[in-house]
């Protein structure tokens, strides 16, 4: 089998990995604004200033439970029950999947890859969008916030979506296991799960951006990765 080589991190990198785990937003949805909005709800809610949309898009990788805690102090509870008032009065209404994402799902879930998804959104809202979409076919296992342990990037999320532990595991994470998502939250879990790290949007990476979790591999959108999994 051919392979490529990582430019950032100078290994080398299986063309066709055995299993494939996806970020959820913003690597195969447009979740951005409902994002956006669902928090300036909370932040009047609390009280607390606006963020602009370039803010969200910069300050939001965490999940809500490793993050709110620290930006709300001991009201985090209040805050999360505004928060997730808001987006689940609009999430589904505003779900518009990327371009290329449902030809990519579709190619793949019928190609013997084990496909999963490692997302820092809450179980119960990621797999609602999932069937929403009539998406959940494809995927042996959606792995959201508060379904293992740890949240991204801790490697737990990366051992649920793999179903490691289970009666009926996936694929041994590790160099044949990619996952794909759009922020450095993303290439950080990957790594420290011993995956393949794999990046995908329009910006390419710049020198020394993601540091020690630099991406593996870089595709500015996914019908660029659609391309080079046909070939692989």
């Amino acid at each position: 089998m051919s392979d490529l080589l990582s430019p950032e991190r100078g290994k080398t990198v299986p063309m066709r990995p055995a299993a494939i785990l996806f970020d959820w937003d913003n690597t195969l949805v447009d979740s951005w604004a409902v994002i956006h909005a669902a928090l300036n709800e909370c932040f009047t809610a609390m009280e607390r200033p606006l963020w602009t949309r370039e803010e969200t898009e910069a300050k939001v990788r965490g999940s809500l439970r490793d993050t709110f805690p620290e930006m709300f102090g001991n009201r985090w509870q209040d805050a999360e029950r505004a928060f997730y008032d808001a987006f689940g009065r609009i999430h589904l209404t505003q779900l518009t999947p990327l371009p290329g994402a449902a030809d990519l799902l579709r190619e793949l879930s019928g190609s013997g890859v084990y496909l999963g998804v490692v997302s820092n959104k809450r179980g119960q809202f990621l797999r609602l969008e999932a069937e929403h979409l009539g998406w959940q076919g494809h995927f042996k296992r959606l792995a959201g916030a508060g379904d293992s342990a740890r949240d991204k990037p801790h490697r737990d999320h990366i051992d649920h979506a793999l179903g490691l532990g289970t009666a009926s595991p996936g694929p041994i994470a590790g160099q044949d296991v990619w996952l794909v998502g759009d922020a450095d939250v993303d290439m950080l879990c990957a790594k420290n799960a011993g995956c393949q790290a794999v990046l995908v949007r329009p910006t390419a990476p710049a020198a020394g951006e993601f540091n020690a979790a630099a991406p593996d591999l870089y595709f500015p959108d996914l019908k660029s990765l659609a391309a080079h999994l046909r070939t692989a």
